[in-house]
């Protein structure tokens, strides 16, 4: 049968299915769980509900709560269901099954869920951690824009050719400096040619010595 395996849930997808994974909803992913897991998870979220405002939505397998960014998400499994905290220091525990740093203030802490009562300190009291970390943490720094990142090179271009426009006044003041310097100097060199030399059809007058006349 054909088909295709979608490339954000990893759901195979038969050939003329509606299928639209982004759209996907709690009672989607909690609906085919055991009982058990359906009464772990609502108290999970009545729990999160309880620390005050946030948003809770669903995305591709997870659940997601989140404040300014995500604190905890759940992932349910077919036995049990998976939590994901974001902490700020490591937390040793045999419930915390792994641990990943996930950026330069958050590791991620893993913990697997299976029944109700499970939901109780310390668990509790890392939800309460994660969620108020956002509160000490700085707000995330905006991207910016395509038109905003340009190459280094292309900068120190722009900066050489913006000194290089103001630089351009006094250049051409010192070429023009230089070359009336020039022509002064051919014009007097000229003037004084002209005085030593006679002038155009001018008779030289010359003088003889005198000589001495026999006594």
């Amino acid at each position: 049968m054909r088909g295709h395996e979608c490339y954000h849930c990893k759901q195979w997808v038969e050939e003329g299915e509606p299928h639209d994974c982004w759209t996907t909803t709690e009672s989607a992913l909690t609906r085919d769980l055991s009982e058990d897991l359906q009464d772990a998870y609502e108290r999970l979220r009545e729990t999160a509900a309880e620390f005050g405002d946030q948003r809770i939505y669903a995305s591709h397998h997870c659940i997601m709560f989140a404040r300014r960014t995500a604190y905890f998400f759940v992932r349910p499994k077919r036995s049990y269901l998976e939590l994901c905290l974001f902490l700020g220091d490591t937390v040793q525990s045999p419930q915390i099954r792994s641990v990943k740093r996930v950026s330069s203030t958050r590791l991620a802490h893993i913990v697997q869920v299976r029944h109700r009562d499970e939901v109780e300190a310390p668990l509790t009291d890392w939800m309460a951690e994660a969620f108020a970390l956002q509160d000490a943490a700085p707000p995330p720094r905006a991207k910016p824009s395509p038109a905003s990142r340009k190459p280094a090179a292309a900068k120190r271009k722009a900066v050489a050719n913006r000194k290089a426009v103001a630089r351009r006044p006094a250049a051409a003041k010192s070429k023009l400096v230089k070359a009336t310097v020039v022509v002064t100097t051919a014009k007097s060199r000229r003037g004084a040619a002209a005085k030593s030399a006679p002038a155009t059809g001018a008779r030289v007058r010359t003088t003889k010595p005198l000589r001495s006349r026999p006594k």
